[in-house]
């Protein structure tokens, strides 16, 4: 896209992404992760809801269970969302990554940015929503949250049997080390040709954008943006989410 007829960044609409058609498998059987139960509330709601509530997002699109569509659809009927913010509901693919793409095959044209959100992230605050889409209106191809390592990370030689002791083989420097989180932002340009030219799976779309030989910027990410993985993460959701509602007295 040409300077030219690139939007201002007043003029550029946002729309969230939110693939939600995994499992979720290591929170053990039931319900896929998206759709489990927190404060009462599936997380996925509380996802939407984290997208929404950032005034430069007009539209979020859920991507589905190729099964689950009705159901999701059904959810988000359910639940009390901003009446400014759009809803679209799609069905996904086999993986993440064709699930990303059929949620960008789904906006309408006039959006120029992408958020693009794990269903899994529910708690994550809109100040840090709204510092990747700003730093993405500031002119970055790629736009990721991110936080500093807490802890010292060791590379390893991978046992073939899970379990077995792994001989490490390096110490990265942590200083030079950042966990990162979503939403994702991005120019909706960019995001495309990534999905239409990246095919080898990638672990997420800010990977695809680096294969293309773009920079991707990083923005302050927040510890309440955690994933929610496993069972200890759901209680520890848990508390945030309690803490929340006694902080704002409902």
């Amino acid at each position: 896209m040409s300077d030219e007829s690139r939007p201002s960044p007043t003029e550029a609409r946002t729309a969230a992404v939110i693939p939600a058609a995994g499992r979720g498998v290591r929170l053990g059987p039931g319900a896929p992760k998206a759709l489990r139960a927190l404060g009462g509330t599936p997380m996925l709601i509380h996802a939407v809801r984290a997208m929404a509530a950032s005034r430069a997002v007009s539209l979020v699109v859920v991507v589905a269970p190729p099964d689950g569509a009705a159901e999701v659809k059904s959810l988000l009927d359910a639940h009390a969302l901003p009446e400014r913010t759009d809803f679209l509901v799609v069905t996904g693919g086999d993986s993440r990554q064709e699930s990303v793409r059929l949620g960008l095959d789904a906006l309408p044209p006039d959006y120029d940015i992408v958020l693009v959100h794990d269903a899994a992230r529910p708690l994550v605050p809109v100040d840090t929503v709204d510092a990747v889409i700003e730093a993405v209106r500031d002119g970055a191809p790629a736009v990721v949250p991110a936080l500093p390592l807490a802890d010292t990370v060791k590379e390893v030689e991978p046992a073939p049997v899970a379990g077995d002791p792994e001989p490490v083989v390096a110490t990265p420097v942590r200083a030079r080390l950042r966990a990162v989180q979503t939403p994702q932002g991005f120019d909706r340009a960019t995001l495309v040709r990534a999905h239409e030219e990246v095919t080898e799976d990638v672990t997420d779309d800010a990977s695809m954008v680096e294969r293309l030989g773009n920079t991707v910027l990083l923005v302050p990410g927040h510890e309440e943006a955690f994933k929610v993985t496993r069972p200890l993460d759901l209680v520890l959701a848990e508390a945030v989410l309690a803490r929340r509602r006694l902080n704002d007295g409902f």
